[in-house]
């Protein structure tokens, strides 16, 4: 089934204010990325003001990333055939809706369907914005600057939902952790037709078979391993979430090879380096988000910090990011790609092997602090390259399709290796007494174990497989119409 929509071309021009295009576009990536973690620590108030069970809480995160995960790749052929700019506005304005009636919920049900709605809005926000990035700059000094800020929004913006989760919900209430989106997606809402130009609109159809079999996929797949994580691997629901998850990721690959105009052109899957990418940023934002979550949870129920010091506590690894991805943008065209990407997933391999090794006895200097200076830095070491090595070699006018796997892939890798780490830390706490902090103290070092070998496996392909054609300087973006976004990545 496809839906056909025609539209004469209309031709692209620059931005009339390229700083303030890059702003809007660095803003809306940042409220997209932090709003996978800021309700993190504010989940305990939530629970206590809407009456979540605790299985259920995990879905005021789940709800947002596998809508988010689940519909990108449809909202990025979108961004395609109906114009960017256009689809990155609706985007905001459908984000900044979800957002207010998340504010407003007075039952976990209408939460779930705030943080849904949200995840849908950034669905369609995030590869529109970064296909606009392709598409809005030009030269490589200005590709290469947008992409560095682009990326330190991408790798610092867990962090930073984290420490505004805390802030919030501590000087106000969890509310304002939905609320705060509201004003930030109008104004952007209004800001982006004064700066950013329409980019031309391509005849095509919608492949809406693609869209549904992927988005199914996906979801099951993610819900199988969630409830792996309660009901153990004999679980019927989890098994028949899976047999879903092949038989429909299966009739996506057959439909996408027989159709006219795919949603995800299978050939982007077909270069070593796109492919590689794929799955160092699905290994990459698993091991970011179990980071978050675990250390969230340890430091509130372990160390006894408040929402505010919790999310203080993960300032290091806002700053590093930030810090590290403007050197490494700058460094790029003298050190190649692949020596970052390298150096940083080595980096965060080690961080999360040190973090396995936290007991109920550790402190935030001995034990936290290091790994999230380590973490820090290999994330601002490889965000840049990931990103540019993955978004380029696929034509422009499948570009935001392109850019749609990229950010599909960081978002079920983050809801995917959660649930694995979950399922981890429960099947290593099996026997554990109900003491919570016992319980939690026994369970969150095998976690980070796991995550730590997310990470290695990262890194061995990087080593072995990424082989990027040219330095930066001589091909790697080097004007919109040589840019492409088809894969890499971010982790929430």
């Amino acid at each position: 089934m496809t839906s056909s929509v025609s539209a004469a071309p209309t031709s692209p021009s620059r931005p009339r204010r390229s700083g303030l295009a890059l702003t809007v576009i660095a803003l809306a990536q940042l409220m997209v990325v932090l709003d996978a973690t800021i309700v993190n620590v504010a989940l305990p108030s939530v629970q206590r003001s809407l009456g979540f069970s605790t299985a259920e809480l995990s879905w005021v995160v789940n709800a947002y990333t596998l809508s988010f995960g689940g519909l990108l790749l449809l909202a990025g052929r979108a961004g395609d055939i109906l114009g960017r700019r256009r689809v990155f506005v609706t985007g905001l304005v459908v984000f900044g809706i979800g957002s207010l009636i998340g504010g407003l919920a007075s039952s976990s049900e209408w939460l779930l369907v705030a943080r849904s709605l949200q995840g849908v809005g950034a669905a369609i926000v995030a590869p529109a914005a970064l296909s606009l990035i392709a598409t809005s700059f030009q030269g490589e000094r200005e590709i290469n600057r947008a992409f560095g800020v682009f990326a330190a929004v991408s790798g610092a913006g867990g962090a930073i939902g984290l420490l505004l989760g805390g802030v919030l919900t501590e000087w106000l209430s969890w509310r304002w952790v939905m609320f705060v989106n509201v004003p930030l997606a109008i104004g952007l809402a209004l800001l982006a037709p004064l700066c950013i130009a329409e980019t031309e609109r391509q005849r095509g159809r919608f492949d809406i078979l693609g869209a549904i079999t992927s988005t199914v996929g996906m979801v099951a797949l993610v819900y199988g391993f969630t409830r792996v994580a309660s009901g153990g691997w004999g679980d019927s629901v989890a098994v028949t979430s899976f047999v879903v998850a092949v038989v429909m990721l299966i009739l996506f690959v057959i439909i996408e090879r027989i159709i006219e105009q795919p949603i995800t052109p299978l050939r982007m899957f077909a270069d070593r380096n796109r492919a590689a990418i794929y799955v160092i940023a699905l290994a990459l934002t698993g091991a970011l988000m179990g980071l978050f979550f675990f250390l969230t949870m340890f430091m509130q129920n372990v160390l006894n910090y408040g929402p505010l010091q919790a999310g203080l506590a993960f300032l290091p690894v806002s700053i590093s990011i930030v810090v590290v991805v403007g050197m490494t943008s700058k460094l790029l065209p003298k050190i190649g790609q692949k020596t970052p990407l390298v150096a940083g997933l080595a980096l965060n391999t080690v961080a999360l092997g040190w973090l396995s090794t936290i007991s109920a006895d550790s402190t935030y200097l001995q034990a936290i602090l290091g790994p999230l200076l380590l973490f820090g830095i290999g994330t601002g070491l490889l965000f840049v390259p990931l990103t540019m090595i993955g978004v380029s070699g696929v034509e422009q006018h499948e570009a935001g399709a392109a850019s749609g796997v990229l950010n599909a892939m960081q978002q079920v890798g983050g809801s995917l290796g959660l649930s694995i780490l979950v399922t981890a830390y429960g099947f290593a706490v099996r026997d554990v007494s109900g003491d919570p902090i016992a319980v939690l103290t026994e369970g969150t070092p095998t976690a980070f174990l796991v995550a730590a070998i997310f990470a290695a496996v990262a890194f061995l392909i990087a080593v072995l497989v990424v082989r990027p054609a040219v330095p930066p300087a001589a091909g790697a973006p080097a004007a919109p119409a040589e840019v492409h976004e088809a894969e890499a990545a971010q982790p929430v």
